[in-house]
C-alpha cells in the first residue's frame, strides 16, 4: 500500500510517500519538502500571519497534486509546534481543509514525543530494552521514555531551536552573555523533568532523533547521509560539549560550512547544540545513537497499525 505523510513542521513542510504493509518496514518512495519557517510567521500575539497561511496552502495543493501522480491511496496530515502555538492555528487549518479537504490534526507535544517514541522502538525492537527518546525540532523538545511501545512518559518542552534562536539570540553570533542565559534557562526547563523521566529507571540505550542531532553528529565526525540509513551514528557529550563551544563564536554563515550543516538550519544550530547538551548532561548520558526514524515513521507506522488487513493486502493479490 503507498502511504503519504504530510508534516507541518516549525520549519519544514514535509511530503514523504512511503510504501508500506503491516509486519514490514516502511520503504521511502518519494519526498518532497520546503522550508516554509513558519515558526517566524507567528506575529501580532502569536498569530500565522496571512503570508505565512498562504504559503502553507499553496505547498499543500501542490502536495496534493504529487500524492496523486504517485499513486498515494491514503494521507496522513499532521502540524506541530508553529501550527500549534499560533492562536489562529485552527481557523487556517479549517481553512485549508475547505479549500484542499486536506485535514491536517495538530499533534500535541506529548502525541509528538509517544509516536516518535514508537518510531524508535520499532527500529531498533526490544533487545535494546528501556529506551530514552530526545528529539529537539524547530518548536519544541520531546522527551520519552519506556520499556514497550507506549513510554511511561513523554515530556515536551517549549525548547526547539528555532524558538530558542528567535527569543534569546539578537546578534550573529550571539553576544556571549545571551549564550549563557539561553543555556541557563534550557537547563533550568529540562532539569525540572529529569524526576519525573529517570523514576522509572536509566535507560538501557539512549537515543536521538530530528534534523538538529543528525548534524549534531556530522559535525562530531559521524558517516554522512550518503552512506545510508544502517551505518551506525553516535554522539558522544565530549564531543558535542567541544563543538558548542566553537559554534558559539562562528557566525551562522561559517556554521553552514561545517560538514553535513544546511544554510537553512545553521543559524538555530548553536540553540540546538546548548540544548542536546543540557539534555545528555542533566540526564546523565555520555552517548547518544542517532535514529534515522522519527515522528513521520511513527505516524506511518501507527496509521498501518489501525487500517484492516484488506486494505494492505494488495501486494498478495
Amino acid at each position: 500500500m503507498r502511504l503519504g505523510v504530510l508534516d507541518v513542521g516549525s520549519n519544514t513542510v514535509h511530503l514523504l510517500v512511503m510504501d508500506a504493509h503491516q509486519g514490514a518496514r516502511p520503504l521511502p518512495a518519494f519526498s518532497h519538502k520546503e522550508e516554509l519557517r513558519l515558526a517566524e510567521h507567528l506575529v501580532d500575539g502569536n498569530r500565522l500571519s496571512q503570508q505565512g497561511a498562504t504559503r502553507l496552502r499553496t505547498f499543500v495543493e501542490e502536495a496534493m497534486r504529487i500524492a496523486e501522480d504517485k499513486g498515494v491511496e491514503d494521507l496522513v496530515a499532521f502540524a506541530t509546534s508553529a501550527v500549534r502555538d499560533a492562536v489562529n492555528g485552527e481557523d487556517v487549518l479549517a481553512q485549508i481543509k475547505a479549500d484542499t479537504r486536506v485535514d491536517i490534526q495538530v499533534l500535541s507535544g506529548g502525541d509528538e514525543a509517544r509516536l516518535t517514541f514508537l518510531a524508535v522502538r520499532r527500529w531498533f525492537g526490544w533487545s535494546y530494552g528501556r529506551l530514552l527518546v530526545v528529539d529537539i525540532g524547530g518548536g519544541s523538545l520531546e522527551i520519552a521514555s519506556g520499556n514497550d511501545e507506549e513510554p511511561d512518559v513523554a515530556v515536551s518542552l517549549p525548547l526547539g531551536a528555532g524558538r530558542l534562536t528567535r527569543d534569546w539570540f539578537t546578534s550573529d553570533p550571539p553576544a556571549e552573555e545571551e549564550v549563557r542565559a539561553m543555556r541557563r534557562h534550557a537547563r533550568a526547563e529540562i532539569a525540572r523533568t529529569v524526576g519525573a523521566v529517570t523514576k522509572y529507571g536509566r535507560p538501557d540505550h539512549a537515543v536521538a532523533t530530528s534534523k538538529t542531532f543528525r548534524q549534531l553528529a556530522r559535525i562530531a565526525g559521524a558517516a554522512p547521509s550518503s552512506e545510508g540509513a544502517y551505518v551506525t551514528r553516535t554522539l558522544a557529550r565530549e564531543d558535542l560539549a567541544k563543538w558548542t563551544g566553537k559554534m558559539a563564536r562562528m557566525s551562522a554563515a561559517r556554521r553552514a560550512e561545517l560538514p553535513g550543516v544546511s544554510v537553512g538550519r545553521s543559524g538555530q544550530l548553536l540553540a540546538g547544540a546548548l540544548v542536546a547538551d543540557a539534555a545528555m548532561d542533566l540526564f546523565d548520558l555520555p552517548v547518544l545513537e542517532i535514529c534515522p526514524w522519527a515522528l513521520r515513521e511513527g505516524m506511518i507506522l501507527r496509521r498501518l497499525d489501525i487500517l484492516p488487513m484488506s486494505r494492505l493486502s494488495v501486494a498478495d493479490q
